[in-house]
């Protein structure tokens, strides 16, 4: 990679995002950033009174915090507590004791730091607070006593837990969210003030550095100092209004910067998307339990288009979405026992705040928030699902009777976290049939720190074994390329249709056309440019898949599907490999991928018939 294209992608972050992280790198590192100088004493206990409220739906039997995000159920008694150091991902332990500037993001020996964080985010305390708020006096008893332990644990600001000041701010958000369940944010106890201020006086001195991102650590920053400093301030403390003014600042900058005109995020990722509408969601929740000023007309227009944006990425039956994008597995409002990868419950509620209207009609799971929140639940009902082209984000949703195609295609103003250019998506109903691979781990062995976000993890062409971008960094690529050739979703002759290319900076060329038939899904596939071979992938659904001449067949009697490539010219390698994914953080299990390998330039048709 040359000179040139590291300074073509310093000028796509931004100069002033690269001087604001090198300015608090540096400043860290040298001791000149305040995070650096606090004192600050220890918060004591408790943190919560005698719940106050009832009628909150109590999670059982297992409540979701169990699961953060992944497939696993922690396995904590009681009257057990956790160890707040050790990764619930490879049960290695992190060392408490440095300073959490002297701690590297990767550690020898323990895995994704993410493991550790985890219990930390403090899903579990909202859980408990549901319980107490129901009426269960036992867990308020265990929720002060896990906090006591926690603050016992990680005392001011040592160890792997105060290191990001999103994780920080993550805490923050699910503090307020309990005192809103408890009907105690009005008069906290002193405790839970004291635990408040200790995370503010982190968060505020590095949010510059969250802004650089560009991405989530932003927006949950922001609105962290935002809801914590208007609660402070509420309590009469003065400190309190500056972190308000601060994070209101920068709520209202990064919906303008970062939620494009078409209602995507700068993240283009499903999850990330979530993350970010539940920290807005949170935000506004708290500013009407405040009866704090309006937020301005921009940004409300903004979390509506991020809402209906959302709300059209679920599956036909409305339980999924597609893989898409970067995924660490996190889920701020965990407020329900649906699946992680089930996004209604926060369609549900960022409709109902930003819309007035509910996104879906019958009664379900997914309006647990809205009465755990106290939240009235409007009469109007809005559906977001439709075919639609976002093409300030670079998606084309198609949709038919039970059926939904996704195309991803590369309109890049903010850095991409995968190599899914022209990647495709198709769904029947619930199964996902055409799939992406999904993230497994930001540190993990090779292959799999390479492997799931490459060409290879998705459905797209791979030039000469090669990814489209070249990668600067661990999560950095280089040479972004911009689409050519997009055609607008038209409706023409009973089918739905999309196009767009790509030139990569190695000369190699790919242009996709996606049709949507009411019983067939076409792609045509128009390539040149590479030097040895290209190879074309469909990442298929788990089960048996058969050959029946050129077909490949795969489902059930009740939902047989069939599928075809033929090429213009000859294709040297049609054969059924094994392939990975990862629906959920840290967990991967194997799939059958069709790899269809060709020599020349040409094109490639695909045509799968449901």
């Amino acid at each position: 990679m040359n000179v040139a294209t590291k300074l073509d992608t310093a000028c796509r972050l931004g100069f002033l995002n690269i001087f604001r992280a090198v300015v608090y790198r540096l400043g860290v590192k040298l001791g000149l950033n305040p995070v650096r100088r606090l004192q600050v004493t220890a918060a004591v206990p408790p943190f919560f009174s005698a719940a106050s409220r009832g009628a909150v739906p109590a999670l059982e039997p297992e409540p979701s915090w169990r699961q953060f995000g992944l497939p696993m159920v922690l396995p904590m008694v009681k009257t057990g507590r956790p160890d707040w150091h050790r990764s619930v991902l490879t049960g290695a332990d992190s060392d408490a004791a440095l300073p959490w500037w002297q701690i590297s993001d990767f550690v020898d020996g323990l895995g994704d730091i993410k493991g550790v964080w985890e219990l930390s985010r403090f899903d579990w305390v909202l859980a408990f607070a549901q319980r107490a708020a129901a009426g269960d006096a036992r867990a308020l008893s265990q929720l002060n006593d896990w906090l006591a332990d926690w603050c016992q644990q990680n005392p001011p600001y040592l160890g792997a837990n105060w290191k990001c000041g999103q994780e920080a701010s993550i805490r923050v958000m699910h503090l307020a969210m309990a005192a809103l369940l408890l009907a105690q944010a009005d008069k906290p106890v002193s405790g839970l003030v004291a635990l408040l201020r200790v995370h503010l006086q982190r968060i505020a001195p590095t949010i510059l550095y969250a802004i650089a991102q560009d991405n989530n650590h932003g927006t949950s920053e922001a609105a962290a100092l935002y809801i914590g400093g208007s609660w402070l301030t509420s309590l009469g403390d003065t400190q309190g209004e500056k972190w308000q003014r601060v994070g209101l600042k920068w709520l209202e900058n990064r919906a303008r910067r970062l939620i494009e005109s078409d209602g995507s995020f700068s993240q283009y990722s499903v999850n990330y998307h979530r993350v970010m509408l539940d920290t807005y969601s949170m935000a506004e929740v708290w500013r009407r339990a405040m009866n704090l000023p309006a937020f301005s007309a921009e940004l409300m227009s903004r979390l509506q288009l991020a809402t209906a944006w959302l709300g059209n990425m679920v599956s036909p039956d409305g339980a999924d979405t597609p893989n898409l994008g970067s995924n660490d597995g996190a889920r701020l409002l965990p407020l329900t026992d649906t699946d992680y990868r089930d996004v209604r419950p926060s369609v549900q509620l960022a409709s109902v705040l930003f819309h007035g209207c509910r996104a879906y009609d019958a009664a379900g799971d997914y309006d647990l928030p809205l009465q755990c929140l106290g939240l009235a639940t409007p009469e109007v009902v809005k559906d977001y699902r439709e075919s639609r082209l976002y093409d300030n984000g670079g998606f084309a949703v198609l949709r038919g009777r039970d059926v939904t195609a996704l195309l991803r295609y590369p309109r890049f103003r903010f850095r991409p976290g995968q190599c899914d250019l022209l990647h495709v998506d198709f769904w029947k109903g619930g199964v996902n049939l055409l799939r992406d691979a999904g993230s497994y781990s930001y540190n993990c062995e090779e292959p799999w720190q390479s492997y799931f976000k490459s060409m290879a993890a998705h459905n797209t062409i791979e030039f000469d074994s090669r990814d489209a971008m070249p990668k600067i960094s661990r999560f950095l690529y280089g040479a972004w390329p911009k689409a050519r050739e997009v055609m607008p979703l038209v409706e023409r002759d009973g089918a739905l249709s999309v196009a767009a290319g790509y030139s990569d900076w190695l000369g190699a060329f790919h242009h996709r056309t996606v049709a949507l038939r009411e019983s067939k899904l076409c792609v045509e596939d128009r390539y040149h440019g590479f030097a040895e071979k290209a190879v074309l992938r469909w990442r298929l659904a788990p089960g048996e898949w058969h050959w029946e001449g050129d077909w490949l067949v795969g489902g059930d009697e009740h939902s047989r599907v069939k599928l075809r490539v033929q090429g213009s010219v000859p294709i040297i390698r049609r054969e059924l490999v094994e392939g990975w994914e990862s629906r959920y953080y840290s967990q991967k299990t194997p799939l059958p991928v069709l790899e269809i390998e060709v020599a020349e330039a040409g094109t490639l048709t695909t045509e799968l018939r449901f």
